[in-house]
């Protein structure tokens, strides 16, 4: 009998996983995708790991229409009424001939992965897992149309409002940031050149994150009160509020769609697993959007997850038996991720001119250091340290 899994949640990561399994595997795979999402007006940036994940799984033909390669980052420390915004440190460049990274829409990825399920005839069932039971063998998962299903392993890629891990009961160590992201796209009069630009302001940073054509994603953080304003106003005054801010640089800007506000935490999860159940991306952690490694952590989480269960599944193992593997895999590379996002964060988030000059001279030194920065783009690109196979383009 071929063993079994049952993914819970049909968002990126969930769907991402399912295709990994299909396509990469023997297992049989059952997801359970629950409701259609709600309109998403984020982009994220896809890492050049990320990318090749994609590629091996045949999902990337069906974003590459809407990839715009990254060719470089500015970023400024400074206030919003500044004139004049030097970049502090740049980076610019490939890592490995290839872009270290790509924005693409949130919505085009999703329907990428929502066509790459349908070719390979995974049906993602829009019910929603309501419990589930474990014995030495297998877990039995009870779904809201009154069914139930046996595997043996429950994957919980149901969010950062994780159903599953609260019925689990795993712990998670959370930190509330007093602010919110706005997110939208804005199209500009001046051509981007495939550069993003990030300026650390007092209540936050402001990132300008480069769309096709010209278009750009915006990744704001603001105070919460000051964040639902912007998501309530009149597009024609919300671009110019973001002009105000951002400044003129790319020319008129004008917002396209609603923009989006949602509260920003912290959370990371205590325990990875309990017994046959695993976690992976938001289910099992949220970090602050600065860094723009949210969704190439999430994507890191289905690349080592997919190889640990199809390693122990060729050589017979309990499934099971194999996820302390994947929590220790896992767990150093987010625990990292939180730390340097939060003192990021609670670093330039400071209105004091004495830190803000420091701030400076530390930027200034990093962006003169080729080897310090060749390695913060090699971890941007999610191509440094220890790699899932499918993260380099290989097959498990």
């Amino acid at each position: 009998m071929a063993q079994r899994i049952v993914i819970a949640g049909g968002g990126i990561v969930g769907r991402t996983l399912a295709i990994a399994l299909a396509t990469q595997s023997h297992l049989s795979v059952r997801l359970v995708a629950g409701p259609e999402p709600g309109p998403d007006a984020r982009a994220s940036a896809v890492s050049a790991g990320a990318r090749r994940l994609f590629g091996r799984l045949g999902v990337w033909p069906q974003m590459a229409a809407d990839a715009e390669p990254m060719r470089g980052m500015r970023i400024t420390d400074s206030a919003p009424d500044d004139i004049i915004r030097p970049p502090l440190l740049s980076f610019d460049g490939e890592v490995d001939g290839s872009p270290f990274a790509h924005m693409v829409p949130n919505g085009t990825t999703h329907a990428a992965l929502e066509k790459r399920c349908e070719t390979l005839g995974i049906v993602a069932e829009p019910h929603l897992v309501t419990f589930y039971e474990e014995d030495d063998r297998r877990v039995r998962v009870e779904l809201s149309d009154g069914t139930s299903e046996e595997a043996d392993v429950l994957v919980a890629a149901d969010g950062r409002q994780s159903r599953l891990r609260a019925i689990a009961g795993i712990d998670t160590v959370t930190r509330d940031y007093d602010q919110s992201g706005i997110a939208g796209t804005v199209a500009h009069e001046l051509p981007h050149e495939g550069i993003a630009v990030q300026h650390f302001l007092p209540n936050g940073p402001f990132a300008m994150l480069p769309l096709t054509g010209n278009r750009s994603s915006i990744v704001w953080t603001e105070r919460p009160l000051f964040a639902k304003a912007m998501a309530e106003m009149d597009p024609l005054l919300a671009g110019i509020e973001i002009e105000r801010v951002f400044g003129l640089s790319l020319g008129r800007i004008t917002v396209e769609g609603a923009l989006q506000a949602y509260p920003l935490r912290r959370m990371l999860v205590r325990d990875w697993y309990a017994g046959r159940l695993v976690l992976a991306g938001d289910a099992a952690h949220v970090f602050h959007p600065l860094a723009g490694q949210g969704l190439n952590m999430g994507l890191r989480d289905v690349a080592t997850l997919a190889e640990t269960l199809i390693d122990a599944a060729r050589i017979g193992e309990d499934l099971a038996l194999a996820l302390p593997r994947y929590e220790k895999r896992r767990r150093a590379d987010t625990t990292q991720m939180a730390a340097v996002t939060e003192g990021l964060n609670a670093l330039f988030s400071h209105r004091s001119a004495a830190l803000r000059a420091a701030r400076s001279v530390g930027l200034g030194l990093v962006d003169r250091r080729a080897s310090l920065k060749a390695l913060f783009m090699r971890e941007a690109a999610g191509v440094e340290g220890e790699t899932p196979r499918l993260m380099k383009g290989e097959a498990i």
